[in-house]
């Protein structure tokens, strides 16, 4: 039998431990809807941008772009942005959404809005309190810093998918660093305000943003897991 170690780089850590750490964070981490208000430190951050720098990209064109609002620049955009989505105005994404939610994905999906909503003790059905929840995401849930991620609209979807690896690396760095995060699409609905307001070029298309802080764990939003679909609803296995 091949040593799985065989060509491996030499680390002070076991592959036992290397795994165990990775399946801690990936446990761990959860969407973050409640932040408390301290600022985090700027090396902090730093070190977080750092590690995820490291995310793979279709020929190694890492077109990720971050924009970092905190303090006074945080509130402007913040105001700007709930003023817009509370008016029902929005200039759109500029990668389409999910056209609709069917089977599998529709149940995921009402299965992780109503453990939100139940912990909130918002009743089912209630839809202005629905809505007045999603507005949180246009306060970054009370976080001290927002993240948007853009990418060269040139790269197309390409682009966007490398985007979201460094989404993903970004989130687990600052988990490994005490940091909570929330990634959220609803900021990508006002792309065209978001361009204006950070004066991004015409050719960058918003992906995302991120909000991260320092996580509320006292906040009951904060108290619930959604769950993850087994390796037998996800993978099939072709050997023969």
């Amino acid at each position: 039998m091949a040593d799985a170690n065989v060509g491996a780089p030499v680390s002070r850590h076991s592959v036992e431990e290397r795994i165990g750490m990775l399946e801690e964070l990936l446990d761990e981490r959860y969407s973050v809807r409640a932040f408390l208000p301290q600022p985090v430190p700027r090396e902090t951050v730093e070190h977080v941008l750092k590690v995820a720098q490291r995310t793979a990209s279709w020929c190694n064109s890492q077109p990720w772009q971050v924009v970092i609002a905190s303090g006074e620049a945080k509130e402007r955009f913040r105001k700007l942005i709930y003023g817009e989505a509370a008016s029902g105005a929005e200039d759109g994404h500029d990668f389409p959404p999910p056209r609709e939610y069917l089977g599998v994905y529709l149940q995921r999906r009402r299965e992780s809005g109503f453990q939100l909503y139940n912990t909130l003790g918002i009743a089912r059905g209630d839809k202005a309190a629905y809505a007045k929840q999603a507005l949180e995401n246009y306060n970054f849930f009370g976080a001290p810093h927002v993240a948007i991620i853009h990418t060269d609209e040139a790269l197309g979807v390409y682009g966007a998918i490398d985007c979201g690896g460094y989404v993903g690396n970004f989130m687990l760095a600052a988990q490994a660093l005490g940091l909570g995060t929330i990634p959220q699409a609803a900021l990508a609905r006002h792309s065209g305000l978001i361009r204006r307001h950070f004066n991004l070029g015409d050719d960058r298309r918003v992906v995302c943003g991120i909000s991260f802080g320092f996580a509320d764990h006292a906040h009951k939003v904060n108290s619930y897991r959604t769950s993850r679909a087994s390796i037998a609803d996800t993978v099939t296995f072709i050997e023969e």
